[in-house]
Parts: C-alpha cells; sequence; structure tokens
C-alpha cells in the first residue's frame, strides 16, 4: 500500500484569542495534529490508526466551525492538505487514511463563507477509497462523494453564480493514479454540489475531467496565471496498451482547458510559453 503522498500543504488551529496556546489540554494544536499524524504514519496496526484518526477528526472538525478557519493557516504540519480560494470564500481540508489490511480512506472539509457578515457553513465528506474513477456525466454530493485529494482552487463566476474549480489527486487503485477537474458550487438553500456540465471535449459535454494513468508516472494538472487549466497529455507507452490506462504516461506535449463562452473548452497540443488568452 502506498503511503500517505498528500504533504504539502497545513492547516491551521484557532480556537482562542492566540494561535499558539489553544485548546483544553493547553497545548500548541498544531504540535498535537503533528504527533498525531507522525503516529498515524508509523503505525502498521489497522484498529490503532482508526482510533489515532478519530482523534484527528475531532480535532478538524472542532476548528472548521471556528470564526478564524476560513482564513487561517499554520505552515509545516505535514501529511494534512489546506486550501483557501483567492476570494476567500471557500477553504477546503482533505487527507488519507491508509490501512493495511481495510480499504483506505479520504477525508475532507469545506468551509463555505458566502461574506463577512454571514456564518461560515461546514461540510464533512468521507469516501473509501475506489477501484473505478469518478463519473463525468452526474453531480456528487456531500453524502456521496467519490473521494480525492485536492490541492488548487479557482473561483469562477457565471452569470453572477459563483462557482469554484478545484484539482484533485486519487490514489484509489493502486495500478492507476488520478487527477481530477472539478466544481463547487452551492445552491440558494446552502447544499453542496460538485460538478456542473460544463467541460467541453469535442461533441462530448462532462460534468468533471478525469485523467488516469501509471502510478509510477508523474501528471502535472495546473492552473495558469491567465486562469486556464494547463496539463500534461497522457499517451499509452506503446500503441497495443491503449486501452490499459495503468501503462498511460505523459509524452511531453500539453492540453488545456479555456474558459470561453460560459464553458470549458478542450485544445490539445497547446504551446504554454507563448500562448496568450
Amino acid at each position: 500500500m502506498r503511503q500517505c503522498a498528500y504533504i504539502t500543504v497545513v492547516v491551521a488551529f484557532l480556537f482562542c484569542e492566540t494561535a499558539t496556546t489553544c485548546g483544553s489540554s493547553g497545548k500548541d494544536l498544531q504540535s498535537e495534529l503533528s504527533g498525531l499524524y507522525e503516529r498515524l504514519v508509523s503505525s502498521r496496526n489497522d484498529e490503532e490508526k482508526i482510533g489515532i484518526n478519530d482523534s484527528i477528526r475531532i480535532l478538524i472538525g472542532s476548528y472548521a466551525v471556528s470564526d478564524t478557519a476560513i482564513t487561517h493557516k499554520f505552515d509545516g504540519l505535514r501529511y494534512l492538505g489546506q486550501i483557501i480560494s483567492p476570494d476567500k470564500k471557500v477553504k477546503i481540508i482533505n487527507w488519507n487514511l491508509i490501512l493495511e489490511n481495510h480499504k483506505s480512506r479520504y477525508y475532507c472539509y469545506i468551509i463555505h463563507k458566502p461574506s463577512r457578515k454571514e456564518a461560515g457553513r461546514v461540510y464533512t465528506l468521507e469516501a473509501e477509497y475506489r477501484e473505478t474513477p469518478a463519473e463525468c456525466d452526474r453531480i456528487y454530493h456531500d453524502s456521496d462523494w467519490y473521494g480525492s485529494l485536492y490541492y488548487d482552487i479557482m473561483p469562477v463566476k457565471k452569470s453572477g453564480v459563483e462557482n469554484w474549480i478545484i484539482l484533485g489527486i486519487d490514489y484509489g487503485n493502486q495500478l492507476i493514479t488520478r487527477k481530477v477537474i472539478d466544481v463547487i458550487s452551492f445552491d440558494k438553500e446552502g447544499k453542496l454540489s460538485l460538478g456542473r456540465k460544463w467541460f467541453v471535449s469535442g461533441d462530448v459535454v462532462k460534468y468533471r475531467e478525469v485523467f488516469e494513468y501509471s502510478s509510477e508516472a508523474v501528471m502535472s494538472l495546473r492552473f495558469t496565471d491567465s486562469g486556464s487549466i494547463v496539463f500534461d497529455h497522457l499517451v499509452p507507452v506503446s500503441p497495443g496498451l491503449k486501452d490499459s490506462m495503468q501503462h498511460y504516461a505523459p509524452d511531453y506535449s500539453y492540453d488545456a482547458y479555456y474558459f470561453r463562452d460560459g464553458m470549458w473548452r478542450f485544445e490539445q497540443n497547446v504551446d504554454i510559453r507563448n500562448r496568450k488568452d
């Protein structure tokens, strides 16, 4: 089983007026979480791991409902991902639990604060690792989430409606790594939706884009400064393997999605060095 690979960003804990000595025990919560995650990674006992993870969930659940959670960050905490949208209205905290003899799991907290005057709302998502990818022809909600580790977010408005594009990675299949482009939105009642019929590729219109490739390869998927989404073009390592996604890898060319006429439109073989949107 692959070890937890999501170690790039951090989570903040601020339950009182200072950021270093909060919590009922008086401990620095960042240090407490750091210790829990180190124990989680080093343990080889599933029951022990689940118990440690439950402690992490309690801490993060309490933190997520605090007033400062939407914008506050600590640096240096490994194994826990945190991203904040540039408009400061959405924050995502997530991590994965690697188990030895049971299905591994993803955990995600999405905080939505529409304005300074409105209280933030927290959505708790949980999913087991899946051998199959997220479907591209449907909308998901917090109750039936497919599972992913999100690492970047960008707000996009259409007809005055706020949406957030998110980029994620999924290790649910040991032979295949997946990356996903998805959309977060909230209706007037505050219901969370993942997916929007927005991604046009040829004659196909998808709710999200999912890429699959060899777990031994590395694929780039990122936002550009101009607001497009650029990614490695994936090909089979041999022509005879074109139906086997575990043998796909980048070929050093790039594709992209550009937001035009209210839709994300696919374009193949783009020159990311000279392109001006």
